[in-house]
């Protein structure tokens, strides 16, 4: 499959890129309204902070027009620039893989999409938070 982005990682590996590469970011994509009633990451362990900017806005859900300008001024403000590492997530994978998608049109070139997004697939009970992706992988996190 030919990717529009640079790749796909799991969480964890979302992780240890913060965690061991200073010019590394990581862009949730979900609507305030999630990062409100589900929660968001939390990078206080790896000094850093998430950059919250929503791909599809609530209620919506169209895609934001200005997304790349904000992703590119909040990634600049945090000291990055167009040759950093970009992880995006969303609550399972479909829309940061878009985000990745936009932001490398748009000159990143090191973009990628976390697998499983926050919460992953539902369990057989219909919740989410338990099979893959953030809050599986028992990273931390925090409802705002």
């Amino acid at each position: 499959m030919n990717k529009t982005y640079e790749g796909d990682v799991t969480a964890a590996a979302c992780w240890t890129a913060l965690a061991e590469k200073p010019d590394a970011f990581l862009i949730d994509v979900r609507s305030r309204a999630e990062w409100t009633f589900v929660g968001v990451p939390v990078l206080d362990a790896v000094g850093k902070e998430t950059l919250l900017t929503e791909w599809q806005t609530y209620p919506t859900m169209a895609v934001d027009p200005d997304f790349t300008a904000k992703v590119d001024a909040a990634v600049k403000a945090a000291g990055g620039s167009a040759d950093s590492e970009l992880y995006f997530l969303c609550r399972s994978g479909a829309r940061s893989m878009s985000s990745a998608a936009a932001m490398t049109a748009a000159g990143y070139q090191h973009c990628f999409n976390v697998l499983g997004g926050f919460e992953g697939p539902p369990n057989e009970e219909g919740h989410r938070g338990e099979r893959a992706g953030w809050k599986a992988d028992g990273l931390p996190w925090a409802q705002q």
